[in-house]
């Protein structure tokens, strides 16, 4: 169906305050149409338009993750006793050197890509590994299944194990062939992916700027997680004024809402305003940040300089890949860090938005309005309806998002297609 009109009750965070709720929605090549407050008549929408009655089902944008290691699926919920960069090394880097048997690869991605839809999540920015074979199929494998990402092959010349590390030669030609063939793809395209500062040397972060600009990607990576990876940084880089000044020194801070920056735990007031001037994209990881004993993320204070944030799973750094539950913790420790740092806690409404909306780095999703692309979750909450209680459409959600499970979402469409789960 190229055109069909969709029923049911539809909310729409339209900005981190305001959420509208429609009773139907045209659907047009795979965009919105209109949106409609009551059922529109035959008048409006023709009859010989089709027609989805969901009855009272939610409705809502798909949820976008912004920040996820495919290669660390498999890895969900093992050594979270451990700091970052132990963790790195006993079970990350181990782990990923995996990749290079395409056999394995194509087994967890596919695996990984199921848990993606399972869980509602229509949109995500992703680190693979340093393998072009498993990474083109990766995006293979997501390209299929109908889903939008940003995919990375990740770069590593330096202070890796020798068995998962590329030289600077290797790692630059490997990445030029990756994006070459990377044109393949329509809904899910490239992100160069320097890992962290610490694993790239300067040489290779010039070269992956070249071809940022040569090939007009966006660029991902990691900034100041942990307290030690922060003092590397500052030990590996006495030219620089601060872990962010590494990637502008290096020319990788790119464009507006051209840059992802996962973490941002520890940042500096300097720090802070480089990332609003750019308009870096704050990835905000809360599970990650608790389970790796990482500190709590100033994320209210950065978005009251107005930057720009999304919400993500930072799978297997964190163990949960539901976005509700992303939500949840997220309004916990915002509160958590309010009540021990002063400052503003973060709203229910405030974090659907950056659940969605992702800070920006996909254009015209996360809402419902004309023009926008039709990525939406129809969600069964029958469940978390009690018989004698009468819920408005906003306390729904939020019963779904605090109470919720993946079970609950029974259809995931993008670009106006249902996906197969």
């Amino acid at each position: 169906m190229n055109s069909y009109l969709l029923l049911g009750t539809i909310l729409s965070p339209d900005t981190p305050s305001h959420l509208s709720t429609y009773k139907a929605m045209l659907i047009r090549d795979g965009h919105i149409a209109d949106v409609f407050s009551t059922i529109p008549s035959t008048d409006i929408v023709s009859s010989d338009i089709p027609r989805i009655d969901t009855g009272t089902a939610l409705i809502i944008p798909g949820f976008s993750d912004i920040h996820l290691h495919a290669p660390q699926f498999a890895n969900l919920g093992l050594g979270l006793d451990e700091e970052l960069l132990p963790w790195l090394e006993t079970y990350t880097f181990p782990e990923e050197s995996k990749y290079k048997d395409i056999s394995y690869a194509t087994t967890m991605y596919t695996a990984f890509t199921k848990a993606l839809l399972t869980n509602g999540i229509t949109s995500s920015v992703i680190f693979a590994s340093i393998h072009t074979p498993a990474t083109l199929q990766l995006m293979t494998l997501l390209e299929r299944a109908g889903l939008r990402a940003f995919v990375g092959k990740v770069n590593m010349d330096r202070n890796s194990p020798d068995y998962y590390q590329e030289t600077t030669e290797e790692s630059i030609a490997a990445t030029t062939d990756w994006l070459t063939a990377a044109r393949q793809f329509k809904q899910v395209r490239p992100i160069l992916t320097p890992r962290f500062v610490p694993s790239c040397t300067p040489k290779l972060m010039k070269a992956l700027a070249r071809l940022a600009d040569a090939y007009q990607v966006p660029v991902q990576s990691h900034l100041s997680e942990n307290r030690d990876e922060i003092a590397w940084v500052r030990d590996l880089h006495p030219e620089c004024h601060n872990y962010l000044d590494v990637y502008r020194h290096y020319g990788l801070l790119r464009g507006p809402r051209q840059t992802i920056m996962a973490h941002c735990v520890w940042c500096t007031e300097e720090e802070k305003q480089m990332l609003a001037d750019y308009e870096v994209i704050v990835a905000h990881a809360p599970f990650s940040n608790a389970d790796l004993a990482s500190g709590i993320a100033p994320i209210a204070d950065l978005q009251q300089r107005g930057i720009p944030t999304g919400l993500c799973s930072d799978i297997s750094g964190g163990h949960e890949l539901f976005m509700p539950r992303t939500i949840a913790m997220a309004a916990m420790m915002a509160k958590e860090r309010a009540t021990l740092c002063g400052g503003h806690t973060l709203t229910t409404m405030e974090l659907f938005y950056m659940a969605t909306h992702g800070g920006g780095i996909f254009p015209q999703i996360g809402h419902f309005a004309p023009d926008y692309a039709a990525d939406f979750l129809i969600i069964d909450d029958s469940d978390l309806c009690l018989s004698n209680h009468s819920y408005t459409p906003f306390q729904r959600l939020q019963r779904f998002l605090y109470n919720g499970e993946p079970r609950q979402i029974t259809d995931v469409y993008v670009a106006g297609k249902r996906c197969q789960r």
